[in-house]
């Protein structure tokens, strides 16, 4: 596991000098001044965030993975920042854990170690939450006191803040929906603040590239943005999908491919009694939502392919930006790479989904929502 993590670390910051680097070294059209206009230290401290924000995906991924998130049961933010100090403290919080639903009804018989890595997932990634917290607000009044911080870029991490809290919020609210009831977290209730935390990633992403100036296309085909757009909707809704999957461990229900247990669409949907309210809600009860948010899951990644190989046909020998096609070039690669994740990951999910895989398709996942990103940002002509 932490080999992974530091893999995927490396391959984050060398995404982000690519996308932010390498093409001023193409690009005579930006002078000196205009790249200069915000100090380097304030540059880094922003991509530190963004680079924070992606690990606290990835560490959240891990987190619901290994059904870690019901571990602590209570949301002190002072007084949890510190994990148990004795054997004392560690009992105490193991027999609130076993007041759960999620202890009683799936994990009976824990012992106190099993219990002791469960907690130290949920405690890692709120401590990392806390931690973002210290990284965005002392460098963020130094940076102010300064002069550094500008009315427009105080707008926008006014707005970064603003979504970081209401993550937060959610989140608790998210962990509450599996300590009453249900022995696990609430799949659409764990999407909500899922989906909240890429905006969030993606409205700091943006003000990166804003900040480091880089150069807007002018471009004379009006169906060039509107493929982009067509795109960004896309990866955005899969990537949804992707958090109802995982809430809804619906990998289990058919994990093979390409077909679906020797069936294209499963015959449980030609059923009408199938589609019913209760199913929906009810999703752990009964497979017909898992097998429906794995159909979904498939079919739309199944057009993104498509659409995508398309995009690249259809406008890589057009353009005339250097900045373009490596941007383009970099998104094909990334989308290849996310849908063998996609497919190694379903098919290995027999019986429980693997943690690895499952960070891996989730960490692509945003990778490949950034470069969209990317690619909007440059057809973009107004802030």
């Amino acid at each position: 596991m932490r080999k992974a993590a530091g893999c995927l670390l490396i391959f984050v910051l060398f995404l982000i000098e690519t996308i932010l680097c390498f093409p001023f070294q193409k690009l005579h059209t930006v002078s000196k001044t205009e790249m200069k206009s915000y100090p380097s230290i304030l540059k880094i401290w922003l991509i530190t965030g963004l680079v924070m924000i992606f690990l606290q995906v990835i560490i959240g991924g891990v987190t619901r993975l290994t059904g870690s998130g019901l571990s602590i049961t209570k949301w002190d933010i002072v007084t949890g920042a510190l994990p148990p100090m004795n054997e004392a403290g560690w009992q105490h919080e193991f027999e609130l854990y076993q007041q759960t639903p999620q202890y009683q009804k799936i994990n009976q018989g824990m012992s106190l170690p099993e219990f002791k890595f469960i907690y130290f997932w949920e405690y890692f990634h709120r401590l990392w939450a806390r931690l973002m917290g210290f990284v965005f607000i002392i460098p963020f009044f130094i940076f102010w006191r300064k002069g550094w911080i500008d009315r427009p870029l105080m707008r926008k991490l006014g707005i970064v803040v603003l979504l970081a809290a209401i993550v937060a919020a959610f989140g608790w609210i998210m962990v509450a929906s599996g300590l009453v009831n249900r022995p696990w977290v609430n799949a659409y209730k764990l999407t909500l603040p899922l989906s909240l935390a890429i905006i969030t990633f993606c409205y700091l992403l943006w003000t990166i590239f804003w900040v480091f100036k880089i150069p807007k296309l002018v471009f004379h085909n009006s169906s060039l943005k509107r493929w982009i757009n067509t795109l960004l909707i896309m990866v955005s809704i899969q990537i949804m999908l992707g958090g109802l999957m995982s809430g809804m461990k619906a990998a289990l229900v058919y994990p093979t491919w390409p077909l679906m247990h020797s069936e294209f669409i499963p015959s449980l949907f030609f059923d009408l009694s199938n589609w019913r309210f209760e199913h929906l809600v009810d999703y752990d009860k009964n497979p017909f939502m898992p097998a429906l948010v794995q159909v979904l899951h498939r079919f739309l990644a199944y057009a993104l392919t498509i659409s995508g190989l398309w995009f690249i046909l259809k406008f890589f020998r057009s353009s005339e930006s250097v900045y373009f096609k490596n941007g383009m070039s970099l998104w094909a690669v990334v989308l290849i790479a996310q849908v063998l994740l996609g497919i190694f990951t379903l098919i290995n999910s027999v019986g429980v989904v693997p943690v690895g895989l499952g960070v891996w398709h989730q960490a692509m996942a945003l990778v490949l929502l950034s470069v969209t990103l990317f690619l909007r940002f440059l057809v973009s002509r107004s802030e």
